[in-house]
């Protein structure tokens, strides 16, 4: 695509990006889509995986992002609420880290739902 104004990427984009996105064998996800919002979700805790983010940079972000909207991340939103009370609590840093980790590893195998419906075989 040539150099375009924003006004003609706005009403150009949307309908351009599909298409190309299945060119290249990606899902598109559209903005603020419930997928979209657990695809991202999904790509934070494989970046806490690999080591790129701490478990409670990883709780953080899905609260600050999410809140407790998300049925999918809940638990980790949850999570950020114990790290703000460690202190006061029953539980330590470990324990809380380690419970993230095993969110992230859940969202790492959840399954993830095809965007538009399969053809079942005959």
């Amino acid at each position: 695509m040539a150099a375009c104004t924003r006004a003609e990427a706005d009403y150009d984009v949307p309908d351009l990006l599909p298409p190309a996105l299945d060119e290249l064998g990606l899902t598109y996800h559209p903005a603020g889509s419930v997928a979209g919002q657990e695809a991202a979700a999904r790509a934070l805790a494989a970046r806490m995986l690999a080591g790129e983010l701490t478990p409670r940079e990883l709780a953080f972000r899905i609260h600050h992002r999410f809140g407790h909207e998300l049925p999918l991340v809940e638990r980790l939103a949850n999570l950020d609420d114990d790290y703000d009370v460690i202190e006061y609590g029953d539980r330590t840093r470990a324990q809380v880290d380690a419970d993230v980790t095993t969110e992230a590893l859940r969202l790492a195998q959840h399954p993830r739902v095809p965007t538009e419906p399969t053809d079942a075989p005959a």
